[in-house]
């Protein structure tokens, strides 16, 4: 299904929320980055939001508003300075006001369309018209490109909490019927949230155990439209674990036998299944669109290109592990599992040192070439088969679909945590917050988030 989403970073629909407190409309610009996946469905990426300086108001009442070009050209000097995208945004004010536009807005739209795109050096032009709805708000927006007017469809709020909103001129997500087989998810976590988990778009990077578990899950809970990525087939060893597997599955590839069990499970569901490897440049890209991305890959080189979608592409990320180890006797010493959520702002698995980088390059190269290198001593030599029971794959998928559902609902404290660590053999489990590194590419002062395209993409090399 083809959409256009504003994705927007909570620190700046707080600013919009609290404009919208105020009795006068307010003006501004917000800058954007654009990505677009191979479906055609398109991301415009909040990156800053540059509201009138007051002094550069003429007038400003409840009904409308006067301002200096003073109040925007800096604006647009910052967007051709960063490679954005101009919005001209502004408010509707007053409670239970409409976001759809007046003649008077489409007037001033035509006026500074040329203008903005002028002085941004983009062939792009958009607004953003916000108003009050009860507790959240309402919006309507288009974006002019070269090849006709988009209109925004949805607007997803990323941060502490998730929110999905649609667009006024566009009620089908919020009048779609809820099938009476969620009647008791709804009595538990509301008729909004069944609804947002019915709109979303999720992948999940990685079919095996954890992958699998997260997958059946989402389909369970009512999630409607996944992506599923693994460039491995199905072993003996995997069929005690993989959900929906079965001897006959043996040799398949995991992605594929996944999304058929799942649309056994369900008539509804559309699912897509990728043969291959999060480390190609097109398949990473297959996941511009989607909402939230599960992380449930084994191999450090895929966690990087994960982290950096994260912060490149605004893109939610729940990533999942499980580390069993034992002795030389096969005696169980230790059964780990992690849960690491990446919103923007937050630290990414660089910057948590959840990634071992000299094997993530070395799980990158030909095999004939990491071989020479292992054995001149210049790339680490990559594990073996792990452990893995079920138990502990679907204990840590549970936790990690959890934690989705926490942020879509706000059941847990209001100072969310980023990490969740479970050690199964001390019956423990701890969280903890992480900052980004200074300057690295998830601190917001890097400029990085929500740059959306890019050359190269995710500002990264690819193997060819």
């Amino acid at each position: 299904m083809k959409n256009t989403t504003l994705v927007v970073p909570e620190w700046i629909t707080t600013s919009i929320k609290d404009v919208l407190a105020d009795e006068r409309e307010t003006a501004g610009v917000l800058l954007v980055g654009l990505a677009s996946d191979p479906s055609g469905r398109t991301r415009l990426l909040a990156r800053e939001l540059h509201l009138v300086p007051q002094g550069a108001y003429v007038e400003r009442r409840h009904d409308g508003l006067t301002i200096t070009s003073e109040g925007y050209v800096h604006a647009l000097g910052r967007a051709e300075e960063i490679g954005a995208v101009a919005l001209w945004f502004h408010t509707h004010p007053g409670a239970n006001s409409s976001p759809m536009p007046s003649a008077k807005d489409l007037r001033v739209d035509r006026e500074l369309s040329e203008l903005f795109r002028l002085r941004t050096s983009s062939e792009s032009y958009g607004t953003l018209i916000c108003a009050s709805d009860g507790n959240r708000f309402s919006f309507t927006g288009y974006l002019d490109t070269t090849e006709g007017r988009i209109r925004i469809d949805r607007l997803w709020e990323v941060g502490r909490r998730l929110r999905l909103t649609p667009a006024a001129d566009s009620l089908s997500e919020r009048t779609r019927q809820i099938p009476a087989i969620f009647d008791r998810n709804v009595r538990a976590l509301g008729g909004n949230v069944q609804q947002i988990l019915n709109a979303l778009s999720i992948a999940v990077v990685g079919c095996g155990g954890t992958g699998s578990a997260v997958a059946e899950q989402l389909v369970r809970l009512g999630v409607r439209n996944l992506v599923l990525v693994d460039p491995d087939v199905l072993s003996e060893s995997n069929l005690t674990r993989v959900y929906g597997s079965t001897p006959t599955s043996l040799g398949k590839n995991k992605a594929v036998v996944l999304a058929a069990h799942l649309r056994r499970l369900s008539r509804g569901v559309h699912v897509e299944a990728i043969d291959g490897s999060i480390n190609n440049e097109q398949i990473a890209r297959s996941l511009i669109g989607c909402d939230v991305t599960f992380g449930c890959t084994d191999d450090n080189a895929g966690r990087l290109v994960l982290s950096r979608l994260a912060a490149y592409l605004l893109l939610p990320v729940i990533d999942c592990g499980v580390l069993i180890t034992s002795n030389a006797s096969d005696a169980l010493t230790g059964i780990d599992g992690r849960v690491t959520v990446l919103t923007p702002g937050a630290a990414c698995l660089v910057c948590r040192n959840r990634i071992d980088l000299q094997r993530a390059q070395a799980e990158v190269l030909p095999a004939d070439e990491r071989k020479l290198r292992q054995d001149e001593g210049y790339a680490p030599a990559l594990p073996g088969i792990e452990p893995a029971v079920v138990t502990f794959t679907t204990a840590v998928a549970a936790i990690a679909v959890a934690e989705l559902l926490e942020r879509l609902v706000g059941y847990g404290p209001e100072e969310r945590i980023s990490e969740i660590l479970i050690r199964f053999h001390d019956r423990e489990i701890s969280t903890n917050v992480a900052s980004p590194r200074a300057g690295h590419y998830c601190d917001p002062s890097a400029g990085k988030l929500g740059l959306g395209e890019s050359d190269p993409f995710l500002e990264q090399m690819w193997a060819s």
